[in-house]
């Protein structure tokens, strides 16, 4: 089992994550963050750390945020520093349906 960002944190993108992780697998995409789950080692540390509650165990329901999650790990950037989270991010806290509105296959900036 691994790790997976969701949804929550599109538009958002708080980085509080990626300064605890040990193994440094967070990539960052122009408005969300990802996790490689093949560098995931299922520590956990990383899922408390996040403000709006995006980073959740592998399970059937997030199934579909693997799949993100093990892409987008693959094309963007590696992130391992706390960054200003989006200058909107409060504004789309707890907001539904994000990734058709406005998901964005860019990459970041990364380190």
């Amino acid at each position: 089992m691994t790790y997976v960002v969701t949804e929550d944190c599109i538009m958002c993108k708080y980085s509080d994550c990626v300064e605890v992780c040990p193994v440094d697998c967070f990539y960052e995409g122009e408005n969300m963050l990802v996790i490689n789950p093949d560098e995931c080692i299922d520590c956990g540390v990383c899922e408390p750390e996040c403000p709006i509650e995006a980073i959740q165990p592998e399970s059937e329901e997030n199934i579909q945020w693997l799949e993100v999650n093990r892409e987008y790990s693959q094309q963007w950037p590696s992130i391992t520093q706390n960054k200003e989270a989006m200058e909107e991010a409060d504004e789309h806290k707890g907001e539904a349906n994000k990734y058709e509105k406005y998901f964005s296959e860019n990459p970041g900036k990364g380190d």
